[in-house]
C-alpha cells in the first residue's frame, strides 16, 4: 500500500480535523478530540519546537497523525529540554502494526535531527489497541518505554461549593502580578518531576498560552505570603471533546440520570455530537503541598469555573501525587492512564537518574 510519512503542511488542517472527528477514543463514554476551526491553532500551547507528523494515502487522504514536542521541564530540579509524543491517531481502515512501525521509523528520523533525552508519553489505560501496539508487543527500532505510574484526570462537575471558612487570603491574578507568580512557579513547580519550568515570558506570549489571562489565576496567600496557585484555562476556542457513544447502564439510563441531575444543579450528559463543556485546573503548584491551601484554592476554582458556566474542570495528578486524595474528595469521574518515558538511547540511565519527585503532567498541554 502507498502510504506516504512527512510532516504537516498548512494545507492539511481540513484533513486533519476530519480525522480527529472520524475516529474516536473508547471507554465508558466514547469521546472524539477535536480541533475545530483551525488543527494548528492550539499546537503552540503543547510547546513552542513542535512537529506534526502525518501519513498520507494520497494527497487530501490524511489517515494517521502524531506529534512531537518539546519544551522546558523540570527534571530533579532542574530546567530540562524534553520530548512528548502524542496526538496518536489512525484512521480506522489502516489500523495495524505496520502503520505504527513506519510512524516510529519517522519519529526516529526528527529525533535523530534534533534530539531529546526522552519523550513522556500517555497512554489511556482502556485504549488495549494502544497498549498492545506500543507497549507490549513493541518493535526492535521503537523507543524504550520505562514506567511512571498512572496518572488519573478527574472530572470534577462543577457545583457552586459550600463556602468555608478559611483564614487564607484569596485573589485573582492580574499583570502586575504575574511576576510574582511566575516566581512562585519556578520556585515550587520544581519539586514536581516533569512540571513545565514556565517564565514570566510564557504567560506574556498568546500562543504558549493561548486564551490564558492573567485574572484566570486564583492565587492564595497566608499571612501576607502567596502559598497556591490553580488557573482556570478554557480552550474551547480551539480544542473540544465531543460525545460520540455511550457504553453500559449510560446508554440507556441517560434520560432518567438527566432528569435527576436537572433537579439537583448537576451537569447534564450530553447527547450524541455534543460538546462537553469543561476547562482545565492548570499551573497546579502549592506551597509544601498545604491540603488547606489545595482544597481552598480547587473549590474556589470551581467556582470561577461555574460562574463562567462550565460543566466539569479537568485536573490531572499522578498517584504518588500528595495533592490527589484532596482532589479525589470532590465528587468526579476519573479517567486514569498510564505515563511512560520513552527513549531510543540511553533511556535507561536518564530514567534510572530520576530522584523521588512525584511527577507532574500539564493535562492542558497534552
Amino acid at each position: 500500500m502507498n502510504v506516504r510519512i512527512e510532516l504537516a503542511k498548512a494545507t492539511d488542517d481540513a484533513a486533519l480535523r476530519r480525522l480527529l472527528a472520524a475516529n474516536a477514543v473508547p471507554g465508558r463514554i466514547t469521546i472524539t478530540y477535536e480541533r475545530e476551526p483551525n488543527y494548528f491553532l492550539g499546537c503552540n500551547t503543547m510547546g513552542a519546537r513542535y512537529q506534526v507528523l502525518v501519513a498520507r494515502h494520497s494527497e487530501a487522504d490524511v489517515i494517521a497523525v502524531a506529534c512531537r514536542m518539546q519544551r522546558s521541564l523540570f527534571v530533579n530540579g532542574v530546567a530540562t529540554n524534553i520530548g512528548y509524543l502524542g496526538q496518536l491517531r489512525v484512521d480506522e481502515r489502516f489500523r495495524g502494526r505496520w502503520l505504527v512501525s513506519q510512524g516510529f521509523q519517522a519519529l526516529r528520523q526528527l529525533h535523530d535531527a534534533d534530539p531529546a533525552p526522552a519523550y513522556l508519553l500517555s497512554v489511556i489505560e482502556q485504549n488495549r489497541e494502544a497498549f498492545g501496539v506500543l507497549i507490549e508487543r513493541r518493535r526492535k527500532h521503537f523507543p524504550s518505554f520505562f514506567a511512571l505510574g498512572r496518572l488519573f484526570t478527574l472530572a470534577l462537575p462543577v457545583r457552586r461549593p459550600k463556602p468555608t471558612t478559611t483564614t487564607l487570603e484569596l485573589a485573582h491574578g492580574s499583570p502586575e502580578t504575574l511576576p510574582e507568580i511566575s516566581a512562585f512557579l519556578q520556585q515550587h513547580g520544581r519539586t514536581r518531576q516533569f512540571f513545565p519550568a514556565y517564565t514570566l515570558d510564557d504567560f506574556s506570549d498568546r500562543e504558549t498560552t493561548r486564551d490564558f489571562q492573567p485574572e484566570d489565576f486564583v492565587l492564595a496567600y497566608r499571612n501576607g505570603q502567596l502559598a497556591g496557585i490553580i488557573g482556570l484555562w478554557d480552550q474551547a476556542r480551539y480544542k473540544q471533546t465531543v460525545v460520540r457513544g455511550y457504553a453500559g447502564w449510560l446508554r440507556t439510563m441517560r434520560p432518567f440520570y438527566n432528569a435527576v441531575a436537572k433537579l439537583s444543579g448537576r451537569p447534564l450528559l450530553p447527547a450524541l455530537g455534543q460538546e462537553i463543556r469543561y476547562a482545565y485546573a492548570s499551573f497546579v503548584c502549592v506551597a509544601d503541598d498545604d491540603a488547606e491551601v489545595f482544597d481552598t484554592l480547587l473549590r474556589q476554582t470551581l467556582a470561577l469555573a461555574a460562574a463562567r458556566g462550565q460543566s466539569y474542570l479537568m485536573i490531572g495528578l499522578t498517584e504518588c501525587d500528595p495533592l490527589l486524595p484532596i482532589a479525589q474528595r470532590h465528587p468526579h469521574i476519573a479517567y486514569p492512564s498510564r505515563v511512560f518515558l520513552a527513549a531510543w538511547e540511553n533511556g535507561k540511565e536518564f530514567y534510572e537518574r530520576l530522584d523521588g519527585r512525584a511527577p507532574y503532567l500539564e493535562i492542558a498541554t497534552l
